[in-house]
């Protein structure tokens, strides 16, 4: 079915295979946006109830990988390598592997509507991790929570996968009502418990996780989370030519080569990997997924060659950036990060639905 929307997905067939504009859309967003990264990275590891000049924190840095540098605190360094700089590296990897998913469905299911929730991924996370919680785990076992999280995120994109696939035929519209469906169970699962719990320190643990956050992120949630995410990443950008050819149609899709049942499969169980990993280790983040692939779209275009990649660094910067302004602006008390992108994110992309509402486009 065509698209009735963006001039940049209807125009696709005009200019897809032009390659002249992909090499220097990428040498010179993505050095822009790396930049970006590193400097509120930078900004980000300085600030908190401990303050530490910019300067330390780049020889802290630095001295990580062998660099004579002037001396600093041992302080300064073990809130900078233990407690900020796992967290920071946290967030970039749940910012990416959020941008790289939400472009990746989105180019699927050609609706800039889409999101990683769309399969169930962090619904089920939710219900893993309201589990763990629930029934004391995480209180046996420190890594109990992501633990579970992953376990069901995964469980729920098959659930809603293999009910799409039901008969042999799979079909991408029955995959967004059965997403529908299985979001909306699972959702009254996490209620019920919520309802039924007697326990209200747990309560508010869940209630916590479930707004989404990164506080107390340790080395092993980066051990955890941070290779699928990147590996996930990889494959999806590998994969960025048969999105594209996708994009205009299973059959044109097929006449250029790909293997559109295969190719969609691992597609899609790649964004729920990656979506997963990021729902394990930080909670239920909000937006990330859906407004920074639209917005890197309109501003570089439909090519997942180049939407891809930007979407990882876009995503990065927008969590790490979130994650700062939540810790630091209601000093000692954190905000949630999933409340702050929310609150961003939601309006955010209300305007821009105004502004480009005759570019909308549909399945």
């Amino acid at each position: 079915m065509q698209a009735a929307g963006l001039p940049s997905f209807r125009s696709y067939r005009l200019h897809h295979y032009r390659q002249i504009g992909v090499a220097a859309r990428l040498a010179i967003g993505a050095p822009i946006l790396l930049l970006l990264v590193l400097t509120v990275a930078l900004v980000s590891l300085s600030l908190g109830p401990v303050d530490i000049p910019t300067s330390h924190v780049a020889w802290i840095v630095l001295s990580a990988f062998g660099i004579d540098v002037p001396a600093f605190g041992r302080t300064e360094q073990l809130v900078i390598e233990q407690i900020r700089l796992p967290r920071i590296i946290v967030g970039a990897s749940v910012g990416m592997a959020l941008g790289v998913a939400g472009a990746t469905l989105q180019g699927l299911f050609r609706n800039p509507m889409a999101d990683p929730g769309i399969i169930g991924v962090s619904a089920g996370g939710a219900v893993g991790a309201v589990v763990a919680i629930a029934t004391g785990m995480t209180g046996l076992f420190f890594l109990a929570l992501p633990a579970f999280a992953f376990a069901g995120a995964i469980a729920a994109s098959l659930l809603v996968y293999g009910i799409a696939a039901v008969g042999g035929h799979f079909s991408m519209a029955t995959l967004l009502l059965a997403g529908v469906a299985v979001n909306a169970f699972l959702g009254a699962i996490v209620s019920a418990i919520i309802i039924l719990l007697p326990d209200n320190e747990a309560l508010r643990e869940i209630l916590f996780w479930l707004a989404g956050g990164l506080d107390s992120r340790a080395w092993e949630h980066v051990w955890i989370a941070t290779p699928l995410i990147l590996g996930s990443a990889a494959v999806l950008l590998l994969l960025a030519r048969d999105l594209n050819l996708l994009m205009l149609g299973d059959d044109e899709a097929r006449s250029m080569g790909v293997r559109v049942g295969l190719t969609r499969v691992v597609l899609l169980a790649t964004a729920a990997l990656a979506t997963g990993a990021a729902v394990a280790v930080s909670g239920t983040i909000a937006f990330v997924g859906l407004v920074i692939p639209h917005i890197l779209r309109l501003i570089l275009g439909p090519d997942n060659r180049v939407l891809i990649p930007m979407s990882a660094l876009g995503g990065a910067l927008f969590v790490i950036l979130a994650d700062t302004v939540a810790r630091t602006i209601i000093e000692p008390a954190e905000f949630r990060v999933g409340v702050l992108t929310a609150f961003v994110g939601a309006p955010f992309f209300l305007l821009l639905l105004i502004k480009n509402k005759r570019q909308v486009y549909s399945l």
